[in-house]
């Protein structure tokens, strides 16, 4: 079994192709963050509920990323940056695992904001885990940004 981890949320479909990338280059298992409640699609609504969610420190409960982690050494943890972090369905992951021992490697899609606050907050999060530098992607990725990411981290590529 591959002991390589991809978990991510996406709301419009940029993280959701970014995670599918990562998973063809590196084999591992991949897991969508699903919350009990979706969501609008609308944007300026999804913007409010989510603008309004993390400035309580809202943690949505998942229906899917509750699966135990033990197997797994290496994670990807996936997020679009919204309003400088995480999304609320990531953060109730990290907030539900222990990360202790394993390897975890941020990834995010944005719209022209990079990572912001969401390496720190993950780092945070995962105290006593390996932080690997992660990859920002405004809109989609190309394959050999994320080969050449994978590479530059000394990712064993399948």
């Amino acid at each position: 079994m591959n002991s390589t981890l991809i978990v991510y949320y996406s709301l419009f479909q940029n993280t959701k192709n970014l995670a599918l990338e990562i998973a063809k280059h590196t084999g591992g298992t991949i897991i969508e963050l699903i919350p009990d409640k979706n969501y609008s699609f609308d944007y300026n609504t999804a913007a409010k509920e989510v603008r309004n969610q993390i400035a309580r420190g809202f943690c949505p409960k998942l229906i899917s990323g509750n699966q135990s982690i033990d197997d797994y050494q290496t994670i990807f943890i996936g997020t679009p940056n919204w309003f400088k972090t995480l999304a609320p369905p990531v953060m109730s992951f990290l907030k539900q695992h222990d990360f202790t021992g394993k390897t975890v490697i941020p990834f995010c899609t944005h719209g022209g904001g990079g990572f912001c606050q969401i390496e720190d907050d993950i780092a945070k999060e995962c105290s006593k885990s390996t932080i690997l530098p992660g990859i920002a992607i405004n809109g989609t990725a190309l394959p050999e940004e994320v080969i050449n990411w994978l590479e530059t981290i000394e990712y064993e590529l399948e």
